[in-house]
C-alpha cells in the first residue's frame, strides 16, 4: 500500500467546484463563537459539496486569518452568506421547500441512525452556539430535530465533530453508499 500524493488526488479546482452539481445540504451556523469551528465547518463543506453555509448572529465571517487556518481555502470555494438573524434564515430557506432539522437534544428528536432521507428533498441543519446550543426559538421553526447518540459523561460533542458526523451521514445516505 502506498500513500497517494496530493496530486494524484484528482481533486476540483475552485471554479470546478463552483459549477459542480452541489449535495442538497445548507449548514446553519447560529452563534457559533469559535473562529477554528468556523474554519472547520467550511472544510467539511467543501469536502462534501455542500450547497452553502448561513452564518448567523454572532458567528464570524471569512475573510479572517483564524478561519482560514482550519478551512484552508475552503471559504473560496463554499458559497456563504451572513445573517444577523437565524429566524429570519430558516423562515426563508423553509419557504423555498428545504427541509430544516436542527442538530439539538430535544424532546422527540430523531437519532442519526434512524433519521430517514426523502429521495429528492434539500436539507438544511442547523447548528447552535458551543455553550446554548441551538435556541428554543429556532428549535421550534424546523422540521425536527436530529440527535447523534452519546454514550459517555458529556452532553455534547464539539460543534464542528457533529457537523462532520451528520454531514458525512445524511450525505452517505443521499447517495446510498456504504
Amino acid at each position: 500500500m502506498r500513500k497517494l500524493e496530493n496530486n494524484e488526488l484528482e481533486r476540483k479546482s475552485v471554479e470546478d467546484f463552483k459549477t459542480a452539481v452541489k449535495t442538497p445540504i445548507i449548514i446553519i451556523l447560529d452563534d457559533i463563537r469559535s473562529l477554528h469551528n468556523i474554519g472547520s465547518v467550511f472544510r467539511t463543506a467543501d469536502a462534501f459539496l455542500i450547497e452553502k453555509i448561513y452564518l448567523c448572529g454572532i458567528t464570524a465571517t471569512p475573510p479572517n486569518k483564524e478561519i482560514h487556518k482550519t478551512a484552508l481555502g475552503a471559504t473560496e470555494t463554499v458559497d456563504w452568506e451572513h445573517h444577523k438573524n437565524v429566524l429570519e434564515v430558516i423562515e426563508n430557506v423553509k419557504n423555498k421547500g428545504v427541509q430544516v432539522f436542527a442538530v439539538e437534544q430535544v424532546e422527540s428528536a430523531v437519532f442519526l441512525q434512524n433519521f430517514e432521507i426523502k429521495a429528492g428533498k434539500k436539507y438544511a441543519l442547523v447548528f447552535g452556539n458551543e455553550v446554548y446550543g441551538v435556541s428554543q426559538e429556532a428549535v421550534a421553526l424546523c422540521d425536527g430535530c436530529i440527535e447523534i447518540p452519546q454514550l459517555g459523561t458529556k452532553h455534547s460533542l464539539n460543534i464542528s465533530v457533529s457537523a462532520g458526523i451528520v454531514i458525512w451521514d445524511l450525505f452517505r445516505k443521499l447517495y446510498n453508499s456504504n
